[in-house]
């Protein structure tokens, strides 16, 4: 993993020092609500397949993102492989950096190291048919919508009876 910078960003792969700031994201209702309806997690009693909403810090392919003029902690981008062409964006910011495109800053970036160096051929990402700041994202970066899926949900969330939304972008030819 490599050290990303962009004009407002420097996205440096996690360690354990950035736990604390990734716990208070977890812990912010609002960073959370398409994630689990907004409740703050609760460690201790998370199942295992919750552990994409926590990263430890020691994750071989989430970045921590901070502002390159001061050193603020803005939140995390991940690539996670899927196989050996597709791998899976995700990203979660602090609310008091939402609406400022450093989202679709990060985001972009780690798109294009993910066809530049990791080899990736496809790129795709997922949210909540309703979560429309994320789906702007997706759509800024070059993403398109591919399909909704509908699933059960063990304890459904305000929107989820609309779907998950995929989007994808491909290796630029």
């Amino acid at each position: 993993m490599a050290v990303l910078l962009t004009k407002h960003l420097r996205l440096s792969p996690c360690c354990p020092a950035d736990r604390a700031d990734f716990i208070a994201l977890e812990q912010d209702p609002d960073v959370m609500r398409f994630l689990n309806g907004g409740h703050p997690v609760d460690r201790a009693k998370a199942g295992p397949d919750a552990s994409f909403l926590m990263p430890e810090g020691n994750e071989p392919h989430v970045w921590t993102a901070r502002r390159t003029d001061n050193g603020a902690f803005v939140g995390w981008f991940c690539l996670w492989p899927e196989s050996e062409t597709l791998a899976e964006l995700g990203y979660r910011l602090a609310r008091g950096e939402w609406g400022r495109g450093l989202a679709s800053e990060g985001a972009a970036a780690l798109v294009g190291w993910g066809f530049e160096c990791a080899g990736y051929d496809r790129i795709v990402a997922t949210t909540m048919a309703v979560n429309l700041g994320s789906r702007r994202v997706m759509e800024k970066i070059g993403m398109t919508y591919a399909r909704t899926e509908h699933g059960e949900w063990a304890d459904p969330i305000p929107g989820c009876e609309q779907g998950e939304v995929w989007y994808e972008v491909t290796r630029p030819t």
